[in-house]
């Protein structure tokens, strides 16, 4: 009898009204959605949707006039892609200038201006060094100040009568004219050591509509004048990163390796750089973001010129786009410079990753070790 009125009076305790799912988390996820979504909205409407309507015109062959999203638009699919690296013409040839370009001067911008921001660095980070703040300000001075005015003062400094060749001139060097020279830096060293024509295997062929002795040309001389100023703009910028890792390195570490008998070289070497590890990993991938969109340099000091030596992806988009009014291919130079930019920072970000030796390798090629018995 007891164990049955035990029994009822469970099931009728089990058969009450349950409480609600979620209760209080329910409501803290109701209440972040509410305050992030005005968040999501603006990017949603400034940023996702005008790529998408990027993406659109590309796949058209609009010029324009009207909108691009009435039937009256032609569309073209992948043409626009496909004609800058399939189809023989003007379009591939000069897309394919432009990436050999930008290829020289990434290659020269990013080691140049990381090398010498991580130099500034070491200088301002020395506890024996007086007035720091006033090297910090100086250094870093020409990164804040607009670039259309430091494009225009380098104009005046690279000009034929300019400061540059009046400097050049007192140690008996006469000075090229720097915005009109197209000739490329390699061709010059050849041409030095006796190469004055060009090898009839290398101006046969080449990839991609481009001779490899236009492959090999190297920056112009007119190139290396903005290579110049955005290596000494940019520098500032990036001391400053190498500055706040720098400042975050254990001095106990320092002095260690200095009692071990480490000398200099080799605690740079040995502690330094492996400490500071992240912050070189995010100089490099914003440097060479910024090296291949760079676009006001060029825009304000060559507009491509002379003979196309200075023409970069990001202004030959817009040149395609606002110049020749066609705007397809111009978002198609674009989109392909974005994947461009995407895949080199996935290839940068595998090669600077710290490996780990104790953690096991995934996937089918890793060894199986034999249990001990």
């Amino acid at each position: 009898m007891a164990t049955e009125t035990l029994t009822a009076v469970a099931t009728a305790g089990g058969a009450g009204p349950r409480r609600s799912r979620g209760g209080i988390r329910s409501n803290e996820n109701l209440a972040g959605w509410l305050f992030v979504a005005p968040v999501i909205v603006i990017l949603g409407l400034f940023l996702l949707l005008p790529i998408l309507m990027a993406l659109w015109v590309s796949l058209t062959d609009w010029n324009g006039q009207g909108s691009p999203f009435t039937g009256n638009v032609p569309f073209v699919g992948a043409h626009n892609y496909t004609q800058l690296f399939t189809e023989d013409g003007l379009a591939r040839r000069d897309f394919m200038t432009s990436i050999r370009n930008n290829i020289y001067y990434v290659a020269i911008v990013v080691p140049a201006q990381t090398v010498l921001a991580l130099g500034l660095a070491l200088v301002v980070n020395n506890r024996m060094l007086k007035g720091k703040s006033f090297f910090r300000s100086a250094f870093y001075f020409p990164s804040v100040t607009s670039s259309v005015a430091i494009s225009v003062v380098f104009l005046f400094l690279f000009a034929n009568s300019g400061a540059v060749n009046a400097l050049l001139g007192f140690v008996g060097i006469d000075g090229p004219e720097w915005f009109a020279d197209s000739r490329g830096v390699l061709h010059l060293l050849f041409g030095a050591v006796g190469v004055d024509s060009p090898p009839a295997a290398l101006t046969d062929g080449g990839p991609f509509g481009l001779t490899w002795w236009d492959w090999l040309a190297g920056p112009s001389v007119a190139m290396i004048s903005i290579i110049t100023l955005v290596v000494w703009t940019t520098s500032g910028t990036f001391m400053l990163m190498f500055l706040a890792g720098l400042q975050n390195v254990p001095v106990t570490l320092d002095e260690a390796s200095n009692l071990d008998g480490a000398s200099r070289w080799q605690r740079f070497r040995y502690v330094t750089l492996p400490m500071i590890r992240p912050t070189m990993f995010l100089v490099l991938t914003l440097g060479m973001i910024g090296s291949w969109q760079v676009f006001d340099q060029v825009y304000v000091m060559s507009q491509g010129d002379p003979a196309k030596t200075t023409l970069t992806p990001a202004y030959l988009s817009y040149r395609t786009a606002f110049a020749d009014f066609d705007y397809g291919s111009g978002a198609a130079i674009s989109f392909v410079l974005f994947l461009i930019i995407i895949v080199l920072t996935l290839i940068q970000r595998r090669a600077l990753a710290e490996r780990d030796t104790d953690r096991p390798r995934r996937g089918w090629w890793r060894r199986r070790v034999p249990e001990r018995s």
